[in-house]
C-alpha cells in the first residue's frame, strides 16, 4: 500500500554523524528499494552478520530514520524506513558549520560508493536481469553547460518526474514492477574550481 510522501531534511549533526557509516547507508538503502526486510534479510544481501545488521538498525532506529514494520514473517519483525526522501545537509544559515560540512561530506562519499557498489554488482550479475532488463538499463552522461539556476530546475523537474515510482509511493505498480536503482548526479565539474 502506498503512503504519503514524507521528506525529511537532516540538519542535525548528530544525527548526520550517526548516519556516516558505509553499513547504516546501505541499510536505509536496502530498506527504501526493497521494503521491510529483517537484520538476516539485509545481512545476506550487504555481506554482514545478522547481529551486526541488528544493531546498527537499532541506531537508525534511535535516530528515527527506521521503525519495526507492523508486517511480520512469525519470528522476526522486518524494519522499514520512516521517509520517502532524505536531504542531508545544513541549512542556508548554517553554511559555515565546518562540522556539518564534513559530515555531509562524508555522508556524499559514502552513498557515492554505495552507488558504484551497487552498479559493479550489477554488472557482475547483469547475465541473470534477461534481454529486457538489460536492454533498459542505462549508464549515461552528459557534458551541459547552464547556469546554477538552470541546473537547479532541471534536478527539481527530474524529481518531480521520478517521485512517483518511488517504492513507497507508488501507487499499484504492475505486478512485473521490479526494485530499479537510479542514482544522478549533477555538479559543476572540478575543473571550474581550480
Amino acid at each position: 500500500m502506498a503512503v504519503a510522501e514524507r521528506r525529511l531534511q537532516i540538519t542535525d549533526v548528530k544525527t548526520l554523524a550517526a548516519l556516516a557509516h558505509p553499513l547504516r547507508v546501505a541499510l536505509l538503502d536496502q530498506l527504501a528499494a526493497l521494503g521491510p526486510r529483517t537484520a538476516s534479510q539485509c545481512a545476506h544481501s550487504l555481506g554482514e552478520t545478522p547481529a551486526n545488521c541488528s544493531y546498527h538498525l537499532r541506531q537508525l532506529e534511535r535516530f528515527g530514520l527506521v521503525t519495526r514494520s507492523e508486517a511480520s514473517n512469525g519470528r522476526e519483525r522486518p524494519w522499514e524506513v520512516v521517509y520517502t526522501g532524505l536531504a542531508l545537509g545544513a541549512e542556508p544559515d548554517d553554511r559555515d558549520d565546518q562540522a556539518a560540512w564534513a559530515i555531509q561530506d562524508t555522508l556524499t562519499a559514502i552513498g557515492i560508493e554505495q552507488h558504484t557498489r551497487l552498479a559493479l554488482q550489477y554488472l557482475r550479475l547483469a547475465h541473470r536481469a534477461g534481454r529486457e532488463w538489460n536492454d533498459a538499463a542505462t549508464s549515461h552522461d552528459y557534458a551541459l553547460l547552464m547556469t546554477a539556476q538552470e541546473l537547479g530546475d532541471l534536478v527539481e523537474v527530474l524529481d518531480r518526474a521520478i517521485r512517483p515510482f518511488i517504492r513507497p509511493t507508488r501507487q499499484e505498480p504492475p505486478p512485473d514492477a521490479r526494485p530499479v536503482h537510479l542514482d544522478l548526479r549533477a555538479f559543476l565539474r572540478p575543473e571550474e574550481l581550480v
